[in-house]
């Protein structure tokens, strides 16, 4: 037996079955309610392939939806204590959380402010569910940079979607949860996370235009090449200001160099103006616009199958990333360096860091056939190198949010 059999997390290395979640949140939903779920929908989280922190600089950013959900199951409340009461449980806690959508408090910090923040977005748009009762399961780690917050408001606005018999427009629905995400949980994001979950496509990525909100559908159907993502199982305790500052200090470059987003210049340019700025705010910009040259580089060169190409631009995104941007850590570096010195010759394409940093996860392309070997050696090394247990599972990119049961 491996140590990737062996380990607690190996059932989950192949994609979980979604139909089973489902089945099973069913259960718990009639256990813990007394009756079955009248909605079920889902929304999944995301794995960047390449293009980080350029989606709020207006630039482009190339994820997958994963195969890797959260689930809400719904229903009517027999006796509600308010025609507008939402009573809410997680699989993932005890206890049970109730509010109003009368009074959706986006000051109060908790696990609900997603929900909250999805549901006064749905609100203003005249889609009003009533009561509910509400039940979430989530496959999305949590705190790994997959964006389960992300999949939580899409979910969200999805059952609502469910319950009142309205669609929305998926572009405004990401527009929705992304201004939850700012408002209900303090969080001033771009629009990639929202975005992925509400308009993920099966065996495509999507290579978003941040300033236009469109998304080129990018077909990854290589049978040869698998998607790796390894979880460090890290989150480095921040003062929760490193996120809002790097997105300021980028506001502050744009400004200086006379332009509405970093989007708008070319490395040539960022040179030439160099003198204009301090040294930290023109490495932050640094990365911000070689980013954006690697990612539609990235994706021209996986459209052309040029794979050794994708894998250079992933491992330079990541240097930068480290040294520019400052928003790795050491657990990523070590991912990354593992992956590295395996090489082309044992499978590995490129592997980088993904999602906002200071732990989480990185994706990493590998040949099929080597992903469980690779993630092995990786896994077994970095128990090695930090003491930590990282978690290894593969995944194709996966349908968006949509509705399961209604």
């Amino acid at each position: 037996m491996s140590a990737l059999d062996a380990s607690p997390q190996a059932s989950e290395f192949e994609s979980p079955s979604l139909g089973a979640q489902v089945a099973d949140l069913k259960v718990a939903f009639e256990n813990a309610y007394g009756a079955p779920p009248q909605w079920v929908v889902a929304a999944p989280g995301r794995v960047n392939l390449i293009g980080e922190h350029t989606d709020y600089n207006d630039g482009f950013v190339f994820p997958l939806a994963i195969e890797r959900y959260i689930v809400i199951a719904a229903a009517r409340p027999e006796n509600p204590s308010a025609d507008d009461a939402i009573r809410a449980r997680s699989t993932m806690m005890d206890g049970e959380a109730e509010f109003r959508l009368s009074n959706l408090q986006p000051e109060r910090r908790d696990w609900t402010s997603y929900l909250r923040g999805a549901f006064a977005g749905c609100l203003d748009r005249g889609l009003n569910p009533g009561a509910l009762n509400v039940l979430v399961d989530s496959k999305v780690p949590l705190g790994g940079g997959l964006s389960s917050s992300a999949a939580l408001e899409v979910a969200t606005a999805t059952l609502v979607e469910a319950v009142t018999g309205q669609t929305l427009d998926p572009v405004e629905k990401a527009r929705l949860c992304q201004w939850a995400e700012h408002n209900y949980a303090g969080m001033p994001c771009g629009i990639m996370d929202q975005f992925s979950s509400a308009l993920g496509a099966e065996g495509k990525l999507l290579l978003i235009d941040c300033r236009t909100e469109t998304a080129e559908l990018v077909p990854l159907d290589d049978p040869n090449i698998e998607v790796l993502v390894i979880n460090s199982n890290v989150k480095h305790e921040l003062t929760g200001s490193e996120y809002p500052e790097r997105r300021t200090q980028c506001e502050a470059a744009a400004k200086t160099l006379g332009v509405k987003a970093l989007r708008d210049v070319t490395s040539e340019q960022l040179e030439a103006a160099r003198d204009k700025l301090d040294d930290v705010t023109y490495r932050r910009a640094r990365h911000v616009v070689g980013e954006d040259e690697r990612t539609s580089a990235a994706a021209a060169a996986l459209r052309s199958g040029d794979w050794d190409t994708v894998g250079r631009l992933m491992y330079a995104s990541h240097d930068s990333l480290r040294d520019d941007f400052e928003v790795s850590c050491p657990e990523l570096d070590v991912l990354v360096e593992l992956a590295a010195g395996i090489g082309s010759e044992g499978g590995v394409i490129g592997s980088r860091m993904t999602g906002g940093g200071f732990g989480g996860c990185t994706v990493t392309l590998v040949r099929k056939g080597r992903e469980r070997e690779i993630a092995e050696k990786i896994c077994t090394a970095y128990k090695e190198r930090t003491g930590g247990e990282a978690t290894p599972f593969v995944t194709k990119p996966a349908k968006g949010s949509h509705i399961v049961q209604d």
